[in-house]
Order: structure tokens, then C-alpha cells, then sequence
């Protein structure tokens, strides 16, 4: 029966944990000099609701102060842009993990609708920028009433 074990090849566990210790995302990136080996989500992430009346947008954009964003809206178009700041390592430190992504960003969602820019709102809370889109009155579903001839 020992001897039986001791022919069972390792497993696979044991087989690859240094491996699965050495390649990290980070590891691969350095690697293959920076190529990136999965996707980054876009920036800023961000909900989108909609109904009859219009639509909101929730938009994560920590560490940028609200005077800095730009949001331009044309036609079914809402863009934001911006830029993060990078936060500089103090004299003397080294990285251990640089993953913030910092600089400029633009993020343009299409709406399946027009908005009107002149009653659209945009509000700032903890990190997050809530826009309010409207659809124009001239674009809303209207129903008509339908009379016997």
C-alpha cells in the first residue's frame, strides 16, 4: 500500500503552487512589459437607470473634487471627464502596489433617448456624481384617446 502512494503522481495542488505563487497579475504584466493580461473596468463605473421621463446616471469618482469634472451632454450623449490626480510615493518609499489608475478619463454613454440639457441636473455626494437627465417633452411617449367614428 506504500508503495502504491509513493507511485501516485503529486497532486496537482502541490504540482503548481509556485507557479500559482508567481503569476500574479502583476507578475505577468512585468513580465511582458506592462501589456495588461485582463481588463481594467472602464472609469468612472457608474449605474444608469431610465424610464418614461427620463434617465439617471450614478457615477463613482473618488479622490476628484466636483469643480474639476466636466459633463457635457449632446442629444442622447452624456460625457464625463476628468482627471485623477496621482498620489506621489514620499521620499525615499517604494511601491509595493501602484493599482489607482491616475491621469485623464472620458466615459460617453449613449441614452436610447434625447435629453434635455437645459433642465438636466448634476449633484456631488461621498465620491459619487448623480446626474439627472430628462427626456424632452417633445420626445415622451404620448397617448392618445381613441374616439368612435
Amino acid at each position: 500500500m506504500l508503495g502504491e502512494m509513493l507511485r501516485q503522481p503529486p497532486s496537482a495542488d502541490r504540482r503548481f503552487e509556485s507557479m500559482r505563487k508567481m503569476l500574479t497579475h502583476e507578475d505577468l504584466n512585468r513580465m511582458f512589459g506592462g501589456l495588461r493580461f485582463y481588463t481594467a473596468p472602464e472609469f468612472p463605473m457608474l449605474n444608469l437607470w431610465t424610464n418614461p421621463d427620463g434617465a439617471i446616471l450614478a457615477a463613482e469618482v473618488p479622490g476628484i473634487a466636483p469643480e474639476s469634472l466636466d459633463i457635457t451632454i449632446r442629444r442622447d450623449t452624456v460625457t464625463v471627464r476628468g482627471t485623477r490626480p496621482e498620489q506621489p510615493a514620499e521620499e525615499g518609499a517604494a511601491w509595493i502596489r501602484h493599482e489607482r489608475m491616475h491621469g485623464a478619463f472620458a466615459r460617453t454613454i449613449t441614452l436610447p433617448f434625447p435629453v434635455d440639457p437645459d433642465k438636466s441636473s448634476a449633484k456631488f455626494e461621498r465620491g459619487i456624481v448623480i446626474l439627472t437627465l430628462p427626456r424632452p417633452e417633445s420626445d415622451k411617449p404620448h397617448r392618445i384617446k381613441v374616439t368612435r367614428a
